[in-house]
């Protein structure tokens, strides 16, 4: 009989690259990929694997409580992979509601529905997965890593809708024995990001001459990890992992902003045949964001050392892969810009950002 797994936002960034790794690599399992089809999410992000026969789409939305416990009572789902999850901090600022709609009230319905469908089970054969961010630890300074013992300090809506759902997750764990493990990881990067994002829309407004809009003097740093990579440590977590632990996912790439923009304006100008320092010319520093973290940094070697995962490229390595499929995927990143989606930094700082 096959397994059968329930993938949440698998229309996603994140989502879709692992939708595709679990569709291929486990034949033996059905994957069923629940989406909302927000502006991140969409289809053509799978079109590779639409067609197998281990795969099935579902459209739905988790906050909507009888549409779930009806999915749950209509399947027999062995295992949840719960990534859907409103996740741009700007969009957080701006409309929290949303956040913790999606965040906090949908993880609680899907908990509450395989609780229910599970009760009567052998646990032992279930599992749920809740993805989260290492944002929800708050902010280091110079020194230090977030550990899996490290604190929760969250500091935007988004990180606060977070950390509330990675509680409940817990929570259920602890009062129901539900069967689950979390992992909190660190800046995604690759194929397939939606254009709001840091490397995607700069490698977008460079194509286009547009200004690469720098937040504050450029300093903070971050943790970046390869979305392949992620999706690797996912796979791994999920089939190993230790029920009630959690996993901390990080590339052991730590950048400044503006080093990491340097290094992507230099690979876009090779890559594209201009002159060096071509890309460099478009940075513009703009107001800071509310609140803005200073550093985030993760320390991956419990996951490493109990579960044999770590990082199989460097940033450099990476980055290039991910330029290059943007270049060779123009009409994607067409499609998605063409919806309703609107750059928050085009809405904030206007004519300042239009190219010329």
């Amino acid at each position: 009989m096959k397994k059968q797994l329930l993938i949440t936002g698998g229309a996603g960034f994140i989502g879709s690259h692992l939708v595709r790794l679990m569709v291929k690599k486990y034949p033996g399992y059905h994957i069923t990929n629940l989406d909302k089809l927000t502006y991140a999410g969409n289809l053509e992000n799978l079109r590779d694997i639409e067609s197998e026969p281990n795969y099935t789409f579902v459209r739905g939305d988790i906050t909507d409580t009888a549409f779930i416990q009806e999915l749950f009572q209509n399947n027999h789902f062995d295992g949840v992979i719960h990534l859907a999850a409103e996740s741009h901090v700007d969009r957080s600022i701006a409309s929290p509601m949303e956040f913790v709609l999606t965040n906090v009230i949908g993880t609680v319905n899907l908990l509450n529905a395989a609780r229910m469908a599970w009760k009567d089970g052998d646990l032992a054969q279930k599992r749920f997965y809740h993805v989260s961010t290492d944002e929800v630890y708050g902010s280091l300074t110079d020194e230090g890593f977030f550990t899996e013992t490290t604190s929760y300090d969250p500091r935007s809506p988004y990180s606060a809708s977070k950390a509330s759902s990675d509680h409940f997750v817990r929570a259920y764990h602890h009062t129901y024995g539900l069967p689950v493990v979390l992992s909190n990881c660190s800046n995604n990067y690759g194929s397939h990001q939606f254009p709001e994002k840091l490397i995607p829309l700069f490698i977008s407004n460079i194509l286009q001459s547009k200004p690469l809009p720098v937040y504050g003097t450029g300093s903070n740093v971050r943790d970046w990890l390869w979305v392949v990579d992620h999706c690797s440590a996912i796979d791994v977590i999920f089939h190993q992992g230790k029920d009630g632990e959690t996993y901390n996912i990080g590339g052991k790439n730590e950048w400044q902003n503006i080093e990491l923009i340097k290094v992507l304006c230099q690979l876009m100008d090779e890559k594209t045949g201009q002159k060096p320092g071509t890309a460099a010319r478009l940075i513009t520093y703009v107001t800071d964001r509310a609140g803005h973290d200073f550093r985030y940094a993760i320390d991956a070697s419990k996951l490493e050392r109990e579960l044999g995962w770590s990082p199989s490229v460097t940033f450099e390595e990476g980055l290039s892969k991910t330029i290059d499929w943007y270049l060779a995927n123009a009409e994607w990143v067409s499609h998605v810009r063409s919806g309703e989606y609107a750059s928050y930094y085009e809405k904030q700082y206007g004519d300042r950002l239009k190219g010329n």
